[in-house]
């Protein structure tokens, strides 16, 4: 691991997207799926997977995490999810929002995967990173 004990603490953001595409079809059903409401199920596992981030990319600093916020848009043909997640320490956050983003994809992906096998997930980006 990188040593950043030397660094000050200081309060970090950071905000990730990650985009899935589907059919109309399935967008309208996301709430009602065979397995439940998959927008619900992926704000909460976008969240914890924030939460294990340090457990899942080796050399990642655990960090204490102050607000995690998964939001998640569901448009004609494709669902938006937006992470802000925030911590006060010696390191930044991104990791923390990025592997949010992707296990809220995922999860939507792996409860529609029964009706829609078209579907595709694109985009997993940073959008921002600060430090105050």
């Amino acid at each position: 691991m990188v040593d950043v004990g030397g660094k000050p603490v200081s309060r970090r953001r950071a905000v990730a997207r990650a985009s899935l595409r589907m059919a109309p079809e399935t967008c309208a059903r996301l709430s009602e799926l065979p397995k439940g409401d998959a927008v619900a199920a992926a704000k909460l596992a976008g969240i914890m997977a924030a939460k294990k981030t340090s457990e899942l990319i080796p050399l990642c600093h655990p960090l204490p995490l102050t607000h995690v916020e998964v939001d998640v848009e569901v448009g004609e043909n494709s669902a938006e999810i937006v992470v802000s997640a925030e911590a006060t320490a010696q390191t930044g956050v991104e990791m923390e929002a990025l592997v949010a983003a992707s296990v809220a994809a995922l999860t939507i992906y792996d409860m529609a995967k029964a009706i829609d096998s078209s579907m595709e997930i694109a985009g997993v980006r940073l959008l921002e990173k600060t430090k105050r």
